[in-house]
């Protein structure tokens, strides 16, 4: 069986079906010749038949050898399709793809060579086959089987290999992110007490600075009622102005107050800073006073 690609191995398993095939085959002819023998032993007793009953006996003889051959071609196909399946089985198991020619399942020169090799070495491998086990296949662990395992298992390990590196440097850049957050948000951080602590500095000197032109307002005020009352108008103008912006300004505190209100609510700065507002109003309110004690009279 040379020609067929078969090795020891393979050859062996080949003995096993044919002989398992044969002794199916035998049993099969040993029914249809029972057959005959009922019908010699059962009908012909007589020693002359009409035609009609000649025709009726090879009918009914007909109808069992036919069930005898379809029953065996029946069996024959389902068991080549259970041996098909188990060398599918095994062939998964090493990640290869059987594939079947069913041209060549008719090819005569093939077919007469298998039946040359059943007449000559099936007959001088029956002692052999005699001493083997019980025809069932066995994993295959044979050179080109086991290179292909070994690519395979070769393929896999740089395909892991190359998955860690991966994660690696997955991890390598998360970690070099995570530590541009944590930079990023002390930065910010930062940034935020600066802006603030600049923001209350800007505060206290427009404080200071509207503290000055109030002062200078109510010099120029009180200076300029020893005038004129037309200079007292004036005043009062630049006073009411004064105040607007007074106010304003104190708008513009009430909103800052806010925002610092949790950062400078428990800091003497921000109470002193409290308590002059709270001076500058009186003094405002004094202000007033003398401003209506001046004023004419309607």
């Amino acid at each position: 069986m040379a020609e067929f690609g078969f090795n020891e191995h393979h050859q062996n398993e080949a003995i096993n079906y044919m002989r398992f095939a044969r002794s199916k085959r035998v049993l099969r002819l040993k029914t249809i010749d029972s057959c005959f023998e009922e019908l010699k032993d059962s009908r012909l007793v007589e020693e002359t038949f009409t035609v009609d009953e000649v025709r009726e006996m090879l009918d009914g003889l007909q109808a069992v050898v036919r069930g005898e051959v379809e029953m065996e071609l029946i069996n024959t196909a389902h068991t080549n399709v259970l041996l098909l399946r188990q060398l599918f089985s095994q062939a998964e198991k090493f990640y290869l793809r059987l594939q079947s020619d069913i041209s060549e399942l008719e090819n005569r020169e093939l077919l007469e060579q298998v039946a040359e090799f059943e007449k000559t070495d099936f007959k001088t491998t029956d002692k052999l086959n005699q001493e083997t086990s019980k025809p069932k296949l066995a994993p295959l662990n044979e050179g080109g089987v086991s290179e292909l395992l070994n690519k395979e298992i070769a393929r896999l390990q740089e395909e892991n290999n190359k998955l860690k590196a991966r994660l690696r440097t997955i991890e390598s850049q998360a970690m070099s992110a995570l530590d541009d957050k944590t930079k990023a948000e002390r930065a910010l951080k930062d940034l935020k007490k600066v802006q603030g602590e600049q923001q209350l500095a800007a505060q206290s000197q427009e404080i200071t600075s509207l503290e000055d032109t109030v002062a200078a307002l109510k010099e120029d005020y009180e200076r300029s009622l020893c005038t004129s009352a037309a200079s007292q108008k004036d005043l009062q103008e630049n006073l009411i102005s004064a105040k607007h912006e007074l106010l304003r300004v104190q708008e513009q505190l009430a909103l800052a107050e806010k925002e610092l209100e949790k950062k400078f609510q428990q800091t003497a700065a921000y109470r002193n800073m409290k308590e002059i507002l709270t001076k500058k109003n009186e003094q405002i309110k004094e202000i007033r006073k003398r401003l209506q004690r001046y004023e004419p009279s309607e």
